[in-house]
């Protein structure tokens, strides 16, 4: 057999190769998370449900899904192992800017100059704004004179007659 026979099947071999090789890579990369797992770690079933571990046994996870609700997982259903920021981002929606613990800057100014009392006051005076579409039908037309508006409104009656036959 010549070698350029050869070619196609160590290319196949090789690409078979590189492909187990790098599922491998990520089974183990997987395994070591779910060994990373410690109570109070927030983490994603592959089913993606959020949770709390509780318990992590040899091949099972006792994890906190909400209140009173204790669920008992294999170990290899854990997708995701989360950090706390991440995990409370998702499940209880708070976002932590770990950039600047300082207060945040309101969006507009009114509430800077205000007293917590007089923006509650101010809120209650405020007459309620029609942002309803306007009907030109009910406005007069400034345009026109008002005889011709007037004559334009009106309909015209007939006797039921066509005068075209």
């Amino acid at each position: 057999m010549s070698l350029l026979t050869l070619l196609p099947f160590i290319v196949l071999i090789g690409a078979m190769f590189l492909m187990t090789r790098s599922a491998k890579k990520k089974q183990q990369q997987a395994v070591e998370m779910r060994n990373q797992m410690q109570p109070g770690s927030g983490v994603r079933t592959i089913g993606g449900m959020y949770a709390t571990v509780k318990e992590v046994n040899e091949d099972t996870v006792l994890v906190d899904a909400g209140p009173g609700v204790e669920l008992l997982f294999a170990k290899n259903s854990i997708g995701a192992v989360l950090t706390d920021d991440e995990y409370n981002r998702i499940v209880h929606g708070v976002e932590h800017d770990l950039k600047s613990d300082a207060d945040l800057v309101p969006d507009d100014a009114s509430s800077l100059t205000e007293t917590d009392d007089s923006a509650a006051d101010a809120g209650a005076d405020d007459k309620a704004v029609d942002l309803g579409k306007k009907d030109t039908a009910d406005e007069p037309a400034d345009d026109a004179p008002a005889g011709e508006a007037k004559t334009d409104e009106e309909p015209k009656k007939t006797d039921g007659d066509s005068e075209a036959k």
